[in-house]
Parts: C-alpha cells; structure tokens; sequence
C-alpha cells in the first residue's frame, strides 16, 4: 500500500496507530526492551511486535537506539544552550565545524532571534567558557552568540 511506503524527504510519514505508539514509547522509555516485553506490554504477538519495530526502523521514524545519559555523573557538570546568530548562507559550513567541538549534544537550524541552537555538556564552568569564548567565537561565519546555563533538566518521553 502506497500509504505504509517510507516518505519522501520533506514529506510527512503515514499516521501511527496507538500499538505504534504505545511500542515507540516503551522503547523510548527502555531501547534495550525485548521484542517480548514490548509485545506483552501492547497486547499484541511477539512476531506482530517484531514486524512493526522493523517497520518503524526500515521507514525512519526510529533512528536508532541510545542510552539517555546522566551527565553530571558521567563528569559533564556544565550544561548550556548556547545560540548563535551567523552570516547568512552559511548555515552547512557552520554546521560543519560545530560537528566537531568537544561536548555539542544537539544543533539545530532554527528560526527567530537566532540561527543555530547548540545544546552542549563540558565537564566545568572554565571548560564551556573555553569552548564559547575560543572555540565557537573563532568561527568566521558566527556573529555572536549568547550561553545560557542549565540548571536543572529532565527528559521526557514523548507522549500520544
């Protein structure tokens, strides 16, 4: 059927039903859950579990499995939003040498008062002062930036 196809770029996918759903969610609460697990858990047959997750894998709604990583104990005491306004056109040279600075966990090209929205994790304070001030900052195509600290976080799993 032309509506379970994987989408083209830039088009949306076919609509999930609640089994997907509610089997996108435990793996997100658990990406090491068995096929097993996830089938008792959504009432369905562990062969039906094992198709759909295949599914969601080969049509690139799941993009792959990660641990959800506690950064203060893993030595990452310093967490920053950082945004970045930059030259114009420049957004995939930018994105390129961000790729490679120590601690960058997320970019984004965004919209609004800004371009780029970078998350990042550093072990201190004098840590991510080095990285905005001489790494991010020594980007020809940055214009400025602006940091603000994280305090407190807490992932969320998506819900319906």
């Amino acid at each position: 059927m032309a509506s379970e196809q994987m989408a083209e770029p830039g088009r949306s996918g076919r609509a999930l039903d609640s089994t997907d759903r509610a089997i996108l969610r435990l793996l997100q609460e658990d990406g090491r859950a068995s096929i097993r697990s996830v089938a008792d858990r959504v009432h369905v047959s562990r062969a039906n579990a094992y198709a759909r997750i295949n599914r969601l894998i080969d049509e690139g709604i799941i993009r792959g499995f990660t641990a959800r990583v506690d950064h203060e104990r893993a030595g990452q005491g310093a967490s920053a939003y950082i945004t970045l306004k930059i030259v114009q056109n420049s957004w995939r040279t930018v994105r390129e040498q961000l790729l490679t600075l120590p601690g960058v966990a997320h970019i984004a090209l965004v919209s609004g008062d800004f371009d780029v929205l970078l998350l990042v994790h550093t072990p201190d304070n004098r840590s991510l002062r080095e990285l905005v001030l001489t790494r991010i900052q020594a980007v020809p195509e940055v214009l400025s930036s602006r940091t603000l600290l994280v305090f407190e976080e807490t992932d969320l799993v998506v819900d319906e």
